[in-house]
């Protein structure tokens, strides 16, 4: 984030890399753009900012969330429409803290990527291609902390990326089940890869070691609550589950009496 309050993102977009500024003015979002991939951004900045959601269709059950959406009213679930982007990210975090997979993204991304385009901040680079992540020596990948497993699924989602990216065109379940194909990519990973690409709305992250405690606690009192606990208590919000699960991690209070603030991915399954 700038000094102003402005957010900079960068992606490799279908076109080339891009970097994406983004302000607020007068309530407004504004962007500005450099890049091959600047004008793509750009084109899709109100589907990022979540214009295609819509946050009026949400209807609180429990004190607990609408206290939580009274504090943060319009939350909506903004979609990049990138899925190689999502995915890498989602499988570095598996079985792992979210420090230890955010140190491998930069550490991976800086090495083999390129720098960010246009007067970025300094440190900003657009992910490798697939074809550089498919190069990357097997001894870069241990450097970063990432164990055979993970990368071994990036090698084979970077393989079919072409095919992945047109998931991005199909609805949320078809296209976790077109990523699940992927050996390595499983329900946990899909769901948090459509939760960012696709913006899906509905799209629960089973198998993480903290998020049915969360959500067990906050919505039941139930601190050892497991998927199938979670996934019950949040039927009550069938085709708006995540935005629940937004509004709870974000609002609600944890086990341990305080804000929720253990992150969603440290230590998960596939």
């Amino acid at each position: 984030m700038g000094a102003d309050g402005s957010v900079w993102r960068v992606s490799r977009t279908p076109v080339g890399g891009g970097t994406l500024r983004v302000g607020m003015r007068g309530g407004v979002g504004e962007g500005e753009a450099w890049g091959p991939g600047g004008e793509w951004l750009l084109d899709r900045l109100p589907e990022m900012l979540g214009a295609l959601d819509d946050p009026a269709a949400f209807e609180p059950r429990h004190r607990l969330v609408a206290l939580a959406r009274h504090r943060r009213p319009g939350l909506r679930l903004g979609r990049t429409g990138l899925v190689l982007e999502s995915l890498i990210p989602s499988v570095l975090e598996q079985k792992v803290t979210t420090d230890e997979a955010y140190r491998a993204w930069r550490l991976l991304v800086r090495k083999f990527g390129e720098p960010a385009p246009g007067p970025a901040p300094a440190g900003m680079f657009v992910m490798p291609e697939p074809r550089t992540w498919a190069l990357i020596p097997s001894w870069e990948w241990h450097r970063a902390g990432v164990d055979d497993k993970r990368a071994s699924t990036v090698l084979r989602a970077v393989r079919v990326a072409g095919r992945l990216e047109e998931a991005v065109g199909m609805d949320a379940g078809a296209a976790r089940a077109r990523l699940e194909v992927v050996p390595g990519v499983g329900p946990w990973t899909s769901a948090e890869t459509v939760q960012r690409s696709h913006g899906a709305v509905d799209a629960v992250t089973v198998g993480d070691l903290h998020l049915p405690g969360i959500v067990g606690f906050a919505l039941a009192g139930d601190r050892d609550a497991d998927d199938s606990v979670m996934l019950s208590l949040l039927e009550p919000y069938a085709g708006q589950r995540q935005r629940a699960v937004r509004l709870i991690w974000r609002g609600g209070r944890g086990p341990g009496g305080r804000g929720a603030r253990m992150r969603v991915g440290d230590i998960a399954r596939l």
